[in-house]
């Protein structure tokens, strides 16, 4: 990766086995996701390469949703050895995935690896007992499904994606993207996977939960005010001590119903969004830079005790402990 001019090598992989679960109409786009995040050679640009394999329980010739043949040439055994392990749709959520699979999925965990779904990947999943006392999603048209189906997860709706360490689970198709770019920033930092995202040309991080596409919850509006304009006007502010009434008066409306229209459109308060945006803004200059967390805090708009207490809050670790691990810097 290039920082100011500068290559510089992105940290040692700690994930460098990734296998994704096909079968006999599998999605053709959830492939599709997990092959541009994990099976992209990036080496030459300074981003983490991994050794990704597409897997089935009887390998071969299969047919994806859309008919594409793809040729599977790995079985059980290379899903089994992954450190991460994606299951992608299951698209006949009444059908028992084959024993060598859920199997297979146990392996890793009981490795220490990962495993991720995607959409209702998490029936997957949740046939294993590896969702069992767990919080997990999936898509929403399926949620009360898996919550009958299987009572002992606890089925969150409303958002993008669960980390629940070993195990994450994400909402729609589109939602693996989120959960796998997370992966790569739990790996390997915030500037990795926007590095990364800004190759899918897609965000680094997406607020808000899966709420936001539900039929019924979703306004019609035939025009309105640009979401994306206020938030680029937004990111480049970050550093001042801005108010949703500052966000309001952008786009000409009262903080009460601003606050109304945001929701309805992101699933998350201008508060809650303007305080990720300067969350993630600290990550990448605590990876790029040697600033001291006192400036850190002023660029974001944030004191540094407010920076240090939202931080720990929502990452689960200091500043300094995240510099530490992620930084960018050469020694």
């Amino acid at each position: 990766m290039t920082i100011n001019g500068t290559f510089l090598p992105y940290a040692e992989n700690m994930l460098p086995s990734v296998a994704v679960l096909a079968y006999e109409g599998v999605s053709t786009f959830g492939l599709g996701v997990t092959a541009e995040v994990f099976g992209c050679e990036r080496k030459g640009e300074g981003l983490p390469t991994y050794d990704y394999a597409i897997t089935a329980a009887q390998p071969g010739l299969i047919r994806t949703d859309v008919g594409m043949p793809v040729l599977v040439e790995a079985g059980m055994e290379r899903l089994a050895a992954a450190d991460l392990a994606v299951v992608v749709c299951w698209d006949d959520t009444d059908t028992q995935p084959p024993e060598p699979v859920l199997a297979a999925l146990w392996t890793v965990v009981d490795r220490g690896g990962r495993v991720l779904s995607q959409c209702t990947g998490a029936f997957v999943l949740a046939a294993a007992g590896l969702l069992d006392g767990r919080r997990a999603t999936t898509h929403w048209k399926y949620a009360a499904e898996l919550a009958t189906r299987y009572p002992r997860v606890d089925v969150d709706p409303g958002v993008l994606y669960v980390d629940e360490g070993q195990v994450i689970t994400s909402a729609g198709t589109a939602a693996g993207i989120d959960a796998c770019l997370h992966v790569i920033r739990l790996e390997h930092g915030a500037a990795v996977a926007n590095e990364i995202a800004r190759h899918m040309v897609v965000a680094p991080h997406r607020d808000g939960g899966q709420a936001q596409f539900v039929p019924v919850l979703v306004d019609d509006p035939t025009d309105g005010p640009d979401l994306a304009a206020l938030r680029d006007w937004t990111l480049d502010r970050l550093g001042e001590p801005l108010t949703v009434a500052d966000l309001a008066r952008q786009v000409h409306m009262s903080p009460r119903t601003f606050a109304r229209w945001f929701a309805a459109h992101t699933g998350t308060t201008p508060h809650q969004w303007l305080t990720s945006q300067r969350l993630t803004r600290a990550q990448e200059l605590l990876e790029r830079t040697g600033y001291g967390i006192e400036q850190v805090a002023g660029d974001v708009g944030l004191a540094p005790m407010m920076l240090r207490r939202h931080f720990t809050r929502r990452w689960g670790i200091t500043p300094q402990a995240y510099r530490h691990r992620f930084s960018q810097l050469a020694d």
